[in-house]
């Protein structure tokens, strides 16, 4: 889906497409046709984006068969859809039983990660609708904070450095511009946007920047309009927005309300839980035995539905991702162009869609609540 924005500037609006199990060639066309043109179709879009992530495997395949990547572009027309951003963070193996830190590897000490986000920017330049000239791809923070030492920010400094010229050669060559995001998150080694704005401050900021994820910032109680500013006295621009909601508890002590959050703690993914600030918590069972006092809210990184608060006792945390909305795009210029809804956790969900029809339903919705929101603070839908 398109946006314009008052000052002109096109607003892309995708769904993730990590959130379906798909880690071959055949399996990321299959979700082509099971999921994501039915959701256009619920929306009466003529046009949707996809945040695609392309796991390891899936990148080299294409990498390797042009005849491929030429077949993913016709499907995706031949749908109504279309492609300007990839989620980089995931490297595969994302819908394993336990996923957990695993998530943060290979990381940006490695030569895997750098090369990994470098092929999917090859293969981004080669998915751009032909009216479109630049793209994103999202990653990790830099890596989970307990295996970075000094020797990792010496490797990661490098690659960080090549990865900029490596990107500038690939504009020269192909007149796209792709440009990298890297995602603040709790217990990383960059947590918030006042990290990033000192971790990232010797990167090329014309290919280098932050893909700011609303739930993240929510789970750090970062102040939306604090964290924007952070990152433009800084120089980095804001890449991408991971429109998204975390999961709040306003009162942990209570033991119904600690019953509830139980219900949200599954083996699959990582949940940080903070209390009022960071620190907390490295996962949501941790918290509710004991590990963090509920004197104060409890804010968890579990991705919950953007359009409906899960039931009472607990409730989302939607007002700070409005308020991330307002600030990026709500203004006279566009400060974002890039907007993925990033709710990956539909399966792991107390009561999870029953096929996929209900997620069909269900990405429907979350995409509607969003589109409602930028026509709201001022934008309008672009028409085929």
């Amino acid at each position: 889906m398109r946006f314009r924005h008052r000052d002109g500037t096109l607003v892309h609006l995708a769904y993730c497409t990590n959130v379906h199990a798909a880690e071959d060639f055949d399996g990321v066309l299959d979700q082509l046709a099971r999921y994501a043109e039915p959701v256009r179709d619920r929306l009466g879009a003529d046009r949707l984006g996809l945040g695609l992530w392309l796991a390891r495997p899936v990148a080299d395949e294409l990498l390797t068969t042009p005849a491929a990547v030429s077949r993913l572009r016709t499907e995706l027309a031949s749908r109504g859809l279309e492609v300007v951003t990839l989620n980089g963070f995931p490297y595969q193996g994302f819908h394993d039983p336990v996923v957990k830190h695993k998530v943060y590897h290979p990381d940006w000490s490695t030569a895997e990660r750098a090369r990994y986000t470098l092929d999917l920017a090859k293969l981004l330049a080669a998915l751009l609708p032909d009216d479109i000239t630049r793209g994103s791809v999202s990653t990790l923070p830099l890596a989970w904070r307990t295996e970075w030492s000094p020797g990792s920010r010496e490797a990661a400094h490098a690659h960080l450095d090549r990865l900029g010229l490596e990107l500038a050669e690939l504009a020269a060559e192909t007149g796209r511009v792709v440009r990298v995001g890297f995602e603040p998150e709790p217990g990383c080694v960059i947590e918030t946007s006042a990290q990033a704005a000192t971790l990232l401050s010797d990167v090329d900021k014309r290919w280098l920047g932050v893909c700011l994820d609303a739930c993240h910032l929510a789970v750090g109680f970062e102040d939306p309009a604090a964290a924007v500013a952070n990152l433009a006295e800084a120089g980095l621009s804001v890449i991408k927005l991971q429109v998204s909601c975390a999961l709040q508890a306003d009162n942990p002590s209570d033991e119904v309300v600690r019953n509830a959050l139980r219900s949200f703690a599954e083996p699959r993914f990582l949940h940080q839980c903070t209390e009022a600030a960071p620190p907390g918590t490295d996962d949501l069972d941790a918290a509710v035995a004991g590990e963090l006092p509920g004197h104060r809210p409890w804010r968890v990184h579990f991705h919950v539905p953007l359009h409906t608060d899960p039931p009472p006792p607990l409730r989302s945390t939607r007002g700070v991702l409005a308020q991330t909305l307002t600030e990026l795009l709500g203004g006279p210029s566009a400060r974002v162009d890039h907007l993925e809804v990033e709710t990956y956790t539909w399966q792991v969900l107390p009561h999870p869609p029953a096929d996929a029809a209900g997620l069909v339903a269900g990405l429907a919705a979350e995409l509607n609540w969003t589109r409602r929101q930028l026509i709201d603070i001022g934008l309008e839908e672009e028409p085929w």
